[in-house]
């Protein structure tokens, strides 16, 4: 399968969000500005995404599990999901045991560390003993019915038998989200729906809890000047053209950080599908939380694009394989993955030196 085929479900929640008008922003300028190295601290590294951005956070995260101290995943499943099933095509495993499955056949917890120990010795990611210094935020809304609980819960299990001390995980189950990044914003979508632009007001900053859970104890948010948001070029981290990248992303660099011998942390917010910039343009950026959190604590904010297409009409991460030369045996989960390595050189960018 060369694309992703939806299913009644993923249909009935998303695909309507194709035809919606959701007050696009501009993605940006045509030509948008390389992204600049700030000498950040790639020692203090970690993750977080919401639905096809969590698999994408936690693939990214176990991949390069000896360079990150952290991840949060919202209403997303554990590594190598769509790989799971020897019997389905990735595409549509994708779609169904790993969203919302029947019967028996969701993911186990198990088989993706199976799968982990098995590409370690290959040599395709770190060692998963990296995860055990780690520390882990997972969410899922009991109202969620795109990426359902009974796949969530499979995350913590995965990071406990992989390694991850118990008081690292923090799961939460009791929210009656939909799916969606939680906000405390009035303006943003009722807290159990489950619609465009899925960024949902249950009354506290998930975004602000993901990085104090994985930071410990930060200063309390401040006001983020609009005018440290920067969007740039994402071409060249793609060289081969082989990512499914919009040609611009984001970058929310805090005043303190713009400053040399700063040494901030970096934090990569993956989005989820259908709120890229081709979509929301830079509403995930700009409200989604962080960057007042951020602002106040010295870390900077990537905001990586996907691009729709085609094979990937949503703009979501790819956890199927659909970057694969090869659909029926895909490398979505490896260092070498094409997003994977696009997003890993954002990161060491950003690491480079101040110039």
């Amino acid at each position: 399968m060369n694309g992703w085929r939806l299913s009644r479900t993923v249909c009935r929640h998303l695909a309507r969000a194709m035809f919606v008008t959701v007050g696009i922003v501009a993605a940006g300028a045509l030509h948008a500005a390389p992204l600049r190295g700030y000498g950040a601290d790639a020692t203090h590294t970690s993750v977080s995404g919401l639905s096809s951005g969590a698999f994408m956070a936690a693939q990214f995260d176990v991949a390069w599990s000896k360079h990150l101290v952290g991840a949060g995943i919202v209403a997303g499943g554990p590594f190598y999901c769509a790989g799971l099933f020897p019997l389905a095509n990735p595409a549509s495993a994708a779609q169904t045991h790993c969203m919302n499955p029947t019967g028996n056949t969701g993911p186990r917890a198990q088989d993706a560390l199976a799968a982990a120990r098995k590409f370690a010795g290959e040599q395709r990611i770190d060692d998963v003993s990296g995860v055990a210094s780690q520390r882990i935020y997972v969410f899922s809304g009991t109202q969620d019915p795109v990426v359902t609980t009974r796949v969530v819960a499979q995350v913590p299990l995965f990071y406990k038998l992989a390694g991850t001390p118990d008081d690292h995980v923090r799961y939460i189950d009791n929210v009656a989200a939909g799916h969606g990044l939680i906000t405390d914003n009035s303006a943003n979508t009722p807290c159990a729906l489950s619609q465009p632009p899925f960024i949902n007001n249950c009354g506290f900053e998930q975004s602000q809890d993901i990085l104090r859970w994985i930071y410990g104890t930060l200063n309390a948010p401040a006001v983020s000047p609009s005018t440290n948001l920067l969007s740039f070029d994402q071409r060249p981290f793609d060289p081969d053209d082989k990512a499914s990248l919009r040609p611009t992303g984001y970058v929310y660099v805090p005043t303190a950080c713009a400053r040399p011998g700063s040494a901030c942390r970096i934090h990569v917010a993956f989005h989820g599908c259908l709120q890229n910039a081709q979509k929301i343009g830079d509403l995930y950026a700009q409200s989604a939380g962080y960057n007042e959190i951020a602002e106040s604590n010295h870390i900077i904010i990537l905001y990586p694009q996907v691009a729709m297409s085609t094979k990937n009409p949503l703009g979501c991460w790819d956890f199927w394989g659909y970057t694969s030369p090869d659909p029926q045996k895909p490398d979505f989960y490896s260092k070498s993955a094409p997003q994977i390595a696009a997003v890993m050189r954002m990161v060491k960018r950003l690491s480079d030196p101040a110039r």
